[in-house]
């Protein structure tokens, strides 16, 4: 018997699964049906507890941490998991998948990362809807409570999930020239990584705090990921992208970067309520005067924070969020700088916005 405690005192009592240890962290929701493996390992749940809406998680298993000719996975959105624990209101240790190579369990058992079954994820998701995020605890017997745990968002937390190294990938062979893009990893997922080898994009990863106008890399286009925590604590990636746009060179931001692009110009952030983690959220596009068009896409997302309404001179709004009205992209009227809070490279998710990338690709050609 485990037990989930919230901040305000609130317990949920399940089964244990996974690894046999107490863990806190902020607890937040995804409403996504699948892709359980790509979310517990994606940098931006860093010093989360995550709850699964869907009812069964588990039942199709987790693939191989198999590396590619790049030296990173090609199954997960990273080589850690990066969540502070798993609740579920039921866990398979059935699988079945062919390219399964061990239970949700045995997986986080592992990586010595707890998890609780047998919650009423419902009611646990509609708390957290009224209540905004909470902090919280898992505790797998005796007495604990939900109190004195460290709010993770006052951490550095993208210092915690970048690289500390430059490291630089070589797309396959091309027939047409190469480009190349200086990516800042604020806790990148591997698939953005993937997106821009496979379209013949060269990429160097650089620490979040690289100082990249005083190197002597060479590129084309800079790019801002995804990432963890407040984005106000990444106050020397925001000072580089300054200085690119400055230089005129092209910036591209997902998530986390679209939060620090709007910062980097003069915006604002705030912190969401409950913030948005699934799948299935849809986003309206708008035309280059920030006017709403028909044009909605069904996104992934997974971010706590969003950039405020008060855009800087000469930059309008790109997309909204249809359900809440939440600022879902930005982009300046020159064209060569923009961001959206999705995620177009999916993983998981709907691909409807991968067309993004080529988008960016577009205009690091001229």
């Amino acid at each position: 018997m485990s037990r989930l405690i919230l901040s305000d005192g609130t317990t949920y009592e399940g089964e244990s699964f996974g690894a046999v240890s107490d863990t806190d962290g902020e607890v937040v929701f995804n409403t996504g049906m699948a892709g359980y493996p790509e979310s517990i390992t994606d940098p931006s749940y860093r010093g989360q507890i995550l709850v699964f809406t869907y009812p069964l998680i588990g039942n199709y298993g987790v693939p191989s941490m198999e590396k590619n000719k790049w030296n990173f996975s090609d199954h997960f959105e990273s080589e850690a998991v990066h969540v502070r624990g798993v609740v579920v209101a039921q866990e398979s240790r059935d699988f079945s998948h062919s390219e399964a190579a061990s239970s949700l369990h045995n997986f986080l058992e592992h990586h010595k990362v707890p998890g609780i079954s047998g919650v009423d994820t419902r009611a646990l998701t509609k708390k957290l809807r009224e209540h905004g995020v909470m902090l919280g605890r898992i505790v797998q017997s005796g007495s604990g409570s939900g109190s004195g745990i460290e709010d993770p968002n006052l951490r550095n937390l993208v210092d915690e999930v970048s690289c500390k190294e430059v490291r630089t990938y070589e797309p396959e062979p091309q027939s047409k020239p190469q480009k190349t893009v200086a990516v800042f990893d604020c806790g990148i997922k591997n698939n953005i990584l993937r997106s821009f080898l496979k379209r013949g994009v060269r990429v160097h990863r650089l620490p979040w705090n690289f100082d990249l106008a005083g190197s002597d890399l060479t590129y084309d286009g800079v790019f801002i990921s995804n990432g963890p925590g407040d984005p106000k604590m990444c106050t020397a990636t925001i000072t580089q992208i300054q200085k690119s746009v400055e230089k005129g060179i092209p910036t591209f931001g997902i998530c986390l970067g679209n939060q620090l692009l709007a910062l980097a110009m003069g915006g604002d952030t705030y912190k969401l309520k409950y913030g948005h983690r699934g799948v299935n959220q849809p986003c309206i596009e708008h035309d280059q005067a920030g006017e709403k068009t028909d044009r909605c896409i069904i996104t992934s997302q997974n971010h706590g924070f969003a950039v405020t309404e008060d855009l800087p001179k000469e930059w309008t709004v790109w997309f909204t969020n249809a359900n809440d009205g939440t600022i879902e992209g930005i982009r300046h009227t020159s064209g060569k700088f923009f961001a959206v809070q999705f995620h177009p490279e999916a993983t998981p998710g709907p691909h409807d916005a991968d067309y993004l990338f080529d988008e960016f690709v577009r205009v690091l050609n001229g």
